[in-house]
């Protein structure tokens, strides 16, 4: 076989080159440093590290933003993998800089599409196995060589209009252009392959071999021959009778002629070749068919092979041209790249960051925004609006994240970032990792000005938890272990990010260990930013210039972060002022930072371990006192619920029970007070013998004995009267009272009120003048409470210990009083990572699950908002929900619901009307599903809803003729009677009404129309 040799004398001579000759760009890989003498471990190391980072960093997520901006599959694949090209010198990653810029110019222009260059590494793969190509597949190969030189050539029309001239190379074009240096569009291969075969109609064409044509061309003659000869034997057959109409057909690959079975004599020395399904047809060759027949099988195989032959041809010499191939592939998927980077520029209207070598300039960012965050915020305006007109910054710029300023002189090596949790420290570090990673590949930052940084030939992060069960690895451990990891591997061109170093083990250790860090940091990379709540390390800076501070900005007046960086200063945690912000309170706010005063005078440095053992010791003294209480407070409750139930006639014994717990409670609380002022006057002692450097570290530890303290005077107030009658009452000197502003405290007044209004007291060691009105005497020592003894007023007594006060006090808006706003386990619900569906259910089971006068804690984070949107509808028409708030300034991911009593519930289920308990001296059985609501289960009887022993009843006075009931559970199949309508059966199955709960369960309303008594949801 010989292909035809006039087609090619265009093709033979090798088509000139567009570029001239350069070396081809970097492979895309990890940016690694090169010494000579590194060893492989130390290598292996780095690249663990440096992918380490980039999942800390969220380097994956940054790429994706590319995605949409590519328009090849090969440019999209590498966005989605996160394989985007990292310069791995200086060099290589300005390039990349100037092909972005190349690709920005370019594209103001008009559009520029790579679509139609598609990956066919997967052909040329077959092919190099030997394996044979079809037609179709050797198009897809001639498709992406005319499309590659076709916006070559384009590519190269626009450098050469730019430059003025037939030269290109001054053009701003040139970057794209040295992309495409050395690459070989294999033009002579994509000509002969449009030559063999139309790919239009995937057939190869008779001039792709001189044998082929020959064959076709005697093929096209005997089957003219046949086709004549069988027409006239089918017409012959037809006239005779043997066959309704004319018939020619293929049967084994053979023509053949249709002809009845009785009839086949008409075709004498015919050959039958098969016959109908039914056998009154035989499909037969004429004896003279026979010779054209055989010659047609033979031309058609030797057609076949001839194309095999073409096809194995031109599959051999793809395979010959793979390597030629795959780098052309590769070159135009930098291109697109590049312009995929450009039109990210234009996304997040970023800058061009200028490049220096480590130790020449200094780095200055000024007004960058965390590009994820910018990104997800212009998501939900695109959302939002329903267009891209976010795109062009018309959304609202309140939302966006708040633009930070970096800069570093160059002689600073270590950067120190203190200052308040949730201030944006960390957001912060991680802007300046992925500024410099974005510069590194190429990209635009989202900045203000031009940004100026070094060039890193690392980032190293440790940043969030490093704890690992598998590998035995503790917090500290996981964090130090990468941090010698860090260290080992770290050279005069790294940039290194620590966040909160030296964390997770004791402060003194801590400091002392992340200042030799620091100080071996500084002489060992070009920059370290690390950040800490250690004020200690703050003081590096004195001592020696390389070391920098900076500080998250912290509004005193609004209590919130700002996340701008006040380079040159120090922060503070600012542990009390958030405090103060969320509705702590104030006295022990106070007394803390009378502390810290305290705390400031210098002390031997080997007591500290003393004094922390001596307050662990005390902490856990305190707690079990405290549990001590909570198990009397827990009787008492048991108590006050017995004497509810039991009803009248125990006036004497239910007296007799409360005051002898009532005075096991006092006495209990008063040694555990004599203790708490014992330990106050200790600590103080030891407090004001406590180093300045100390504080941070001591205010911490000093955290959760501060709040068992409180923690211990849980059940006093539930001892006294919290009628809040301030009025008419005087205190008088010497006098114990309860004061408001002390979270309903006992003090003692030491001075008698004044003309002023106000009264100064005593609370442990501390003295306070707060006003008459805020003061009120304890129960029972004032005669207006003389019938205290009496059943009735130990009764309101016992029900007001339900609504003690810890260390705040909250009212809503029907006059209630609600338990401690204190954060706990059994308090919280956590919303966070479930649907809205499973979020909804969780959060209306916690909120049947609260007990009466009690707050739950509801987080669900930010995140889109669909959960938090969801839990805010639910609290505002839930009926055991009194009222709702943010759980403080600083947290707006949570919310604090404050849940009212049952009885509340069912006055607002039931409207005007209102269920009565009558007396009931014995206990019964309750079903489980009114017992969350309820306390019991209910049962119909007549116009009255009962409870089998305990009655309830509806007033018939107060009837409508539509009800909306709670939940309940009808035991028995009984009838009820409204107005003027007689009893009527219940018309709802099992007679039962649905659980008073949402989330997929519905509440039953009873709807009376006519005689029926129907319940919709």
């Amino acid at each position: 076989m010989e292909l035809a040799r006039h087609s090619f004398t265009a093709i033979n001579t090798r088509p000139p080159t567009l570029f001239s000759p350069s070396k081809a760009l970097f492979k895309p890989t990890l940016s690694l440093p090169h010494p000579a003498e590194s060893h492989s471990r130390r290598l292996a190391l780095a690249q663990t590290l440096q992918s380490e980072t980039l999942k800390i960093l969220e380097w994956g997520f940054l790429c994706k933003q590319l995605s949409p901006f590519t328009s090849t599959s090969m440019g999209f694949r590498a966005t989605e993998e996160a394989a985007i090209p990292i310069g791995e010198t200086l060099g290589e990653s300005v390039k990349l800089l100037d092909q972005t810029a190349a690709a920005v110019y370019a594209a103001e222009s008009g559009p520029w599409d790579f679509s139609g260059i598609e990956d066919v590494t997967p052909i040329i793969e077959a092919s190099a196995r030997a394996e044979m190509l079809t037609v179709g597949e050797i198009c897809r190969v001639q498709r992406m060589l005319v499309v590659a030189r076709t916006m070559a050539e384009k590519l190269e029309a626009a450098a050469v209009a730019d430059g003025g001239g037939a030269d290109s190379s001054n053009s701003r074009y040139s970057p794209l252009l040295d992309i495409l240096h050395e690459c070989n569009y294999q033009s002579e291969l994509a000509n002969k392959i449009g030559f063999c075969i139309d790919c239009s109609l995937s057939i190869i064409l008779d001039r792709a071999s001189e044998d082929l044509e020959i064959i076709r061309s005697e093929r096209k003659r005997n089957m003219e021959d046949l086709d004549f000869l069988l027409k006239e034997a089918s017409n012959r057959v037809f006239r005779a009778g043997g066959i309704d109409k004319p018939l020619v057909t293929k049967r084994r690959a053979r023509l053949c002629v249709g002809v009845r079975a009785s009839h086949k004599y008409l075709l004498p020395e015919g050959i039958v070749l098969d016959v109908s399904g039914s056998g009154a047809t035989y499909f037969m060759e004429p004896k003279e068919a026979v010779e054209l027949n055989n010659m047609e099988v033979r031309l058609s195989n030797a057609e076949r092979a001839e194309e095999m032959a073409i096809l194995s041809l031109l599959t051999s010499e793809i395979a010959e041209a793979r390597s030629q191939i795959k780098y052309l592939m590769q070159r135009f998927r930098e291109i697109d790249l590049a312009f995929a980077r450009a039109a990210y520029a234009r996304e997040v209207n970023g800058r061009c960051p200028i490049l220096s070598s480590c130790g020449s300039e200094h780095l200055d960012i000024e007004g960058m925004q965390h590009p994820l965050l910018l990104a997800s915020q212009r998501r939900l305006l695109d959302e939002e609006n329903g267009t891209s007109a976010s795109r062009n910054h018309k959304g609202s710029l309140a939302d966006f994240p708040v633009p930070i300023d970096i800069k570093v002189n160059r002689a600073t090596r270590v950067v120190v970032i203190s200052g308040p949790n949730t201030g944006g420290k960390t957001a912060s570090m991680k802007t300046l990792g992925l500024a410099s990673l974005m510069s590194k590949a190429g990209m635009y930052v989202p900045a203000k000005n031009l940004p100026r940084l070094p060039w890193f030939n690392l980032v190293l992060a440790d940043i969030g938890d490093q704890q690992s069960l598998e590998q035995n690895l503790s917090t500290f451990s996981g964090h130090i272990s990468r941090i010698r990891d860090i260290l080992e591997v770290a050279s005069m061109e790294s940039l290194v990010l620590i966040d909160e170093i030296g964390s997770g083990t004791d402060p003194s250790e801590g400091v002392a260990l992340s200042s030799s860090i620091l100080n071996y940091l500084k002489d060992r990379v070009n920059l370290a930013i690390v950040t800490t709540h250690y004020a200690d390390l703050t003081l590096l800076r004195e001592k020696d210039a390389r070391f920098e501070n900076a500080a998250m900005e912290f509004s005193l007046e609004t209590l919130k972060p700002t996340y701008r960086v006040l380079w040159g200063s120090t922060g503070d945690s600012n542990a009390l002022n958030i405090a103060e912000s969320i509705g702590f309170n104030l006295n022990i706010i106070e007394r803390a930072r009378q502390w810290v005063e305290k705390l400031k005078p210098e002390r031997e440095q080997e007591r500290r371990g003393l004094l922390y053992q001596s307050l662990m010791e005390e902490k856990n003294q305190l707690e079990a006192h405290k549990k001590k209480a909570k198990s009397l407070h827990d009787e008492i409750m048991d108590l006050h619920n017995e004497i509810q139930s039991e009803a009248e006639g125990i006036g004497t014994r239910e007296k007799a029970l409360m005051g002898k717990e009532t005075r096991i409670v006092q006495q209990e609380l008063k040694d555990v007070e004599k203790q708490i002022n014992s330990v106050v006057v200790d600590f103080e002692r030891q407090l004001s013998e406590v180093r300045y450097d100390e504080i941070n570290s001591l205010i911490r530890k000093s955290e959760s004995a501060i709040a068992s303290i409180l923690e211990a005077h849980q059940p006093t107030d539930s001892l006294y009267d919290n009628k809040p009658d301030y009025v008419s009452y005087t205190p008088k000197y010497g006098e114990q009272v309860l004061v408001k502003g002390l979270g309903n405290k006992l003090a003692k007044v030491v001075e008698a009120p004044g003309d002023d209004g106000t009264v100064l007291v005593q609370f442990g060691k501390v003295r306070v003048r707060v006003n008459n009105s805020d003061v009120r005497a304890i129960a029972g020592s004032r005669k207006s409470h003389a019938t205290a003894n009496s059943l009735q007023h130990l009764r309101r007594q016992a029900s007001r210990s339900k609504e003690y006060q810890n260390l705040a006090e909250t009212k809503d808006g029907e006059g209630l009083l609600f338990g401690p706003t204190v954060q706990t386990s059994k308090n919280t619900v956590d919303l966070r990572g479930m649907r809205v569906e499973e979020a909804a259910l969780e959060l209306d089971m916690a909120i049947s699950s609260r007990g009466p006068h009690s707050v739950l804690f509801i987080i669900h984070g930010m995140g889109t908002g669909a959960v938090k949107e969801r839990a805010l509808e639910m609290l505002r028409n839930h009926p055991r929900v009194a009222k709702y708030e943010q759980e403080s300034p600083l947290n707006y991911g949570c919310t604090v619901a404050y849940i009212r009593a049952i009885a509340r519930v069912i006055n607002r289920v039931l409207g005007s009307a209102s269920i009565h308990r009558r007396s009931c001296l014995n206990k019964t059985k309750v079903h489980d599903d009114c017992r969350r609501a309820f306390g019991q289960s209910l049962a119909f009887k007549g116009d009255t809803v009962k409870r089998p022993i305990c009655p309830f009843q509806i007033p018939r006075s107060k009837a409508r003729d539509s009800r909306t009931l709670p939940s309940a559970c009808c035991g028995t199949k009984t009838a009820i009677s409204w107005g003027n309508i007689r009893t009527v059966p219940l018309a709802w199955s099992g007679n039962r009404f649905a659980r008073f709960e949402n989330s997929g369960r519905t509440i039953a309303r009873i709807v009376c129309s006519g005689r029926t008594v129907r319940r919709t949801a």
